[in-house]
């Protein structure tokens, strides 16, 4: 499976009015991220997750290391405008607000602006919103006003139009931040059958640690760095390497690891509510506790 994203030490720092208010939000962070998978960074605020998010859509470019994206090094002296704005193409954003998103009333035309914007022809935009739509399960509603969708079906018409732009890589910053628990599971839905059905490369910024459990990958930000990766399992199995960079893990996870912690032999990383009762079940059953 070829690399869609390689980074080697990249680091970035925010420019103050003085050298001395420089602010360093990444430093010598590596990691690489294969086309196709599905990858989810956590990080509690100011980690610098956001900062790497505007770093791989090209947005900002690091003050050193080397950024590789779709086989081109960003970071060297003669990478020219056209290349990065082809690339561009190639990865899209969506952010934490769906208001800051959509630009037109009406759901179809807005997921239309994109493509109309880079001059594709009529007939090929229609098939691209429609289908755009229907990957997000928002069809029945592309001629209602854009405005009067709840949170969760706005962001899903922000995710079409990242679509309709035939992005081979989609990185959601925080995409479910603001949502409720409802539009967080239509939301994680769709990004989700991208992934599995499309075969879109996804990379989730989240907080969210029941979120990162669908995730092919986990990577792990404290103070601009990255801190540990792995699968769900392996990162999820090292609870103390969670709390010490700020964050939580998933509730069965946290169970499981106080009862082991308490005796029990049972074992760590991921699991639905239902697994996890099954996984005590048979702990207690090998002690022999009533159960």
């Amino acid at each position: 499976m070829s690399k869609i994203i390689k980074a080697e030490n990249v680091s970035f720092a925010y420019e103050g009015d003085t050298p001395e208010e420089r602010v360093e939000a990444l430093k010598n962070v590596s990691f690489e991220i294969e086309e196709g998978t599905f990858t989810v960074i956590l990080g509690r605020n100011g980690s610098g997750k956001s900062t790497l998010a505007k770093l791989l859509c090209m947005v900002n470019l690091p003050d050193s290391g080397r950024l590789v994206i779709d086989g081109v090094d960003v970071t060297r002296g003669d990478v020219t405008e056209d290349e990065i704005y082809d690339l561009r193409r190639e990865i899209g954003m969506v952010f934490q607000n769906p208001d800051n998103q959509i630009v037109a009333t009406i759901v179809e035309d807005d997921v239309a602006f994109g493509p109309e914007n880079l001059g594709i022809e009529p007939a090929e935009i229609r098939r691209r919103v429609d289908e755009a739509l229907s990957a997000v399960g928002m069809s029945e509603y592309a001629r209602h006003s854009a405005s009067r969708l709840s949170g969760g079906q706005k962001q899903r018409v922000a995710i079409a139009g990242a679509l309709a732009m035939k992005r081979r890589c989609i990185i959601f910053d925080e995409s479910t931040a603001m949502l409720d628990p409802l539009g967080r599971r239509e939301v994680m839905k769709s990004i989700v059958r991208l992934n599995r059905e499309e075969g879109i490369t996804v990379i989730l910024i989240t907080h969210y640690m029941n979120e990162a459990s669908f995730a092919d990958r986990v990577i792990v930000m404290e103070d601009g760095g990255v801190v540990t990766e792995g699968t769900p399992d392996e990162v999820f199995s090292r609870p103390e390497e969670m709390f010490a960079a700020g964050l939580e893990v998933p509730q069965t996870t946290e169970l499981l690891w106080r009862l082991r912690k308490a005796g029990l032999d049972v074992p760590l990383g991921t699991c639905t509510p239902s697994e996890c009762a099954a996984i005590i079940k048979d702990a207690l059953g090998k002690r022999g506790d009533a159960v």
